[in-house]
């Protein structure tokens, strides 16, 4: 299974040119939102949405708020992965709420954990927030990239677009959400220069140490 994957992640590259006309099956669709509501996330708070846009002038649209990259017009759908504009004391007690429903576990045991993050949360400044937030957003992609391999899903992760426009022009800041990450998926081209070429990586014997 272990040669597996990594043929898989051999397989992947961030893909610079989409075929347009070939779009992902519901299946597949459905297999990314499952693989993005599973994603660790620090305490399980899951402080993440992911808008999916799939229609084709929506996503021309997009296109000058994401510095002209062409793969946003012409991938099948893309993922803009989200974070929540606050994290509230009431938040985190939804989250125990639902810990308790679903684990039938008492209240009683659960009160100090919930004590501490709501404390936590609370001496935290809005910029730290935020930069945790961000974080989790990260593992979320990092995950998406890894399941986009093994469903043999093409992929481009994007950073250079501009939040404040995507919020605006997806009505996220009414939803109580802002935009961090991008990753467009789809098919790739069949001239895509960058699908044949090698990776670049400095190797394990460089990028891992064993003590």
């Amino acid at each position: 299974m272990a040669s597996e994957i990594i043929r898989k992640l051999q397989w992947r590259y961030a893909t610079k040119k989409f075929d347009a006309t070939k779009k992902l099956s519901p299946e597949k669709l459905d297999i990314l939102k499952e693989a993005f509501n599973l994603t660790a996330t620090s305490y399980g708070l899951q402080p993440l949405k992911m808008v999916i846009v799939s229609e084709d002038k929506m996503k021309e649209a997009l296109v000058p708020m994401t510095m002209n990259q062409p793969q946003v017009k012409d991938c099948s759908h893309v993922l803009v992965l989200c974070i929540e504009t606050t994290m509230t004391s009431e938040y985190i007690k939804k989250y125990f709420n639902k810990i308790e429903k679903l684990r039938k576990t008492p209240r009683e045991i659960l009160a100090p954990f919930e004590s501490f993050l709501t404390t936590s949360f609370s001496e935290k400044t809005e910029t730290e927030i935020t930069s945790w937030m961000v974080k989790q957003a990260y593992l979320a992609l990092g995950n998406l990239l890894t399941v986009c391999a093994m469903e043999e899903i093409d992929a481009c992760p994007l950073e250079g677009f501009d939040p404040n426009k995507y919020d605006e022009y997806l009505g996220l800041k009414e939803l109580g959400l802002k935009s961090v990450l991008l990753l467009a998926v789809g098919s790739r081209s069949e001239d895509d220069m960058f699908s044949g070429m090698k990776k670049i990586r400095r190797g394990v014997d460089r990028v891992v140490i064993e003590m």
